[in-house]
């Protein structure tokens, strides 16, 4: 009877001790890193010159790691490619890995610099975190050695890992991550054999990570959400804005939305690659966010979220839209092309009114009143139902209002980032066949606009206020991860011709369009 007594005061203190140590808010940080590059060679460097230039990045993130923790910062999320850039070869990137242990192996660099051999970015980050009693996040290079016996091992003998790292506030490795879903040019690097599900938990949640690319996929990124609940999202990134649905600001807050977590996005600062838009999100609004193509300066970002995300209702993404009759609209549609995608479009040609377009299974179901309709500005209301083929294989459903380039129909999907026209009310759904739905809302100069909008339960995207600047989108970005085709399914001709166009061609038009 004691002995009970004793096991059940012991388990309430217990409880008790957890809960007075767990904390309901937290404050996160991420830095947009302007990150300084190596000169560029395809001859490997001497490892003290890698590390040099390594040093150069991490004396810039040690400047943003000490104000976030002098401003009560519980952790810190920093870019991926912060610490060395990019551009690389296979082999001129070597000199700048690390080995990197499963953080099972219960190592604090700082304190053991020299267990896992020469491992200074390690042990310099480490101590870091320890130093200000903050949770870092990294993103640097790992390297496994392999043989003979691995079917799978490259010619050089060697795994290269494109690497996400977390550092506890005591220093102790805690995560580590090797990215799956690589961009077409990171031929430097491998993918793990199989996604890694990579979560831990702290005293204000449990979080999840992944890198950049990884999140227009369903492994990791929505299996850390759907299987592994964790709170918030950790994503260090080099993302290269592409609109009209695809800006840094305006897809990573709307992955926040319609996955209803938290989400830490960590961007290099590099506008001659379109590379800026850094945020913290929460499920019902940005905290805060920075989007900065003018200077050439890293930003600091800080705001407070809740360590465990309220629950929100489940959105039937078709609900509504299933019930809302399409009248035809003649031979009004017409076609245009959206990041190599061909949408239907229709345009907008009154101030106000209901618009619907189709395209195979979709349908797109649009009420709005702008504030005035301008004659020097066409907007229209388009629709994609199919599988996206270049710099990956993802399929797609989206609904989007949109401005278009200019008054010529053609330009309708084109790239564009200023806007005159607000409107007074929007309403967006569509006969989506998934439950992964992204809101998206983006206002001219590239702004979000936090507390303008809400989703319904019955799957509309609607305006709570007349918008607060003009708009450049309005959309819902479906995602239907199981018409994916097979990761490997472009040819390698198609995969060379493609790296061409996204390192050569695209920057070249995107400093035509600056």
């Amino acid at each position: 009877m004691i002995l009970s007594q004793l096991l059940n005061y012991v388990a309430v203190l217990f409880f008790c001790v957890s809960r007075a140590s767990s904390l309901d808010t937290f404050i996160a940080a991420v830095y947009e890193h302007a990150v300084i590059l190596p000169n560029a060679t395809l001859v490997p460097v001497s490892p003290e010159e890698a590390l040099a230039v390594m040093n150069r990045n991490l004396d810039l993130l040690e400047g943003a790691v000490t104000s976030a923790s002098k401003q009560g910062a519980h952790i810190i999320v920093t870019p991926e490619d912060g610490i060395y850039g990019f551009n690389f070869t296979r082999e001129s990137i070597y000199p700048y890995l690390e080995d990197i242990p499963d953080p099972q192996v219960n190592w604090i660099p700082c304190n053991n610099p020299d267990r896992f051999g020469h491992t200074p970015v390690q042990q310099r980050l480490s101590c870091l975190a320890k130093d200000n009693s903050i949770y870092i996040v990294a993103n640097i290079g790992d390297k496994k050695s392999c043989n003979a016996s691995d079917p799978q091992c490259p010619p050089d003998g060697r795994y290269q890992y494109n690497t996400d790292v977390v550092f506890d506030s005591k220093g102790k490795l805690v995560a580590r991550y090797h990215k799956q879903n690589l961009f077409l040019n990171e031929d430097q690097f491998n993918a793990p054999k199989e996604p890694e599900v990579v979560t831990f938990n702290t005293t204000f949640g449990k979080f999840g990570i992944f890198t950049c690319f990884d999140i227009l996929f369903h492994d990791p990124a929505v299996t850390l959400v759907r299987d592994s609940r964790v709170d918030t999202i950790l994503f260090p990134t080099a993302w290269m804005n592409v609109l009209p649905h695809l800006s840094a600001i305006e897809f990573h807050s709307a992955w926040a939305m319609g996955m209803k977590v938290n989400f830490l996005a960590s961007n290099l600062h590099y506008p001659l690659k379109k590379m800026t838009g850094s945020g913290i999100y929460a499920p019902d609004s940005p905290r805060v966010f920075h989007y900065d193509m003018k200077t050439e300066e890293g930003k600091l970002l800080l705001a407070q979220l809740d360590s465990h995300p309220h629950p929100t209702p489940v959105v039937n993404w078709t609900s509504y839209a299933s019930g809302v009759e399409a009248h035809s609209m003649g031979n009004q549609e017409f076609t245009g092309t959206v990041f190599f995608d061909e949408f239907t479009f229709l345009e907008l040609k009154e101030i106000g009114g209901n618009y619907t377009v189709c395209q195979r299974d979709l349908c797109c179901h649009l009420s709005y009143k702008m504030s005035e309709k301008r004659s020097d500005e066409v907007y229209a209301l388009g629709a994609f139902d199919g599988l996206h083929t270049v710099e990956g294989s993802y399929y797609l459903q989206i609904c989007t209002l949109l401005k278009c380039k200019t008054t010529d129909l053609h330009t309708c999907g084109d790239s564009v980032e200023t806007a005159s026209t607000r409107f007074e009310m929007f309403s967006l759904s569509g006969t989506f066949g998934t439950q992964y739905v992204f809101p998206e809302v983006l206002l001219s100069e590239i702004q979000l606009a936090p507390g303008e909008f809400q989703v319904s339960s019955d799957g509309r995207l609607f305006s709570l206020k007349p918008t607060s600047g003009p708009v450049l989108t309005v959309t819902l970005f479906g995602r239907l991860y199981e018409k994916d085709s097979a990761p490997n399914a472009l040819s390698d001709l198609t995969t060379q011709a493609l790296r061409v166009m996204f390192i050569v061609i695209i920057p070249i038009v995107y400093s035509l369009d600056w």
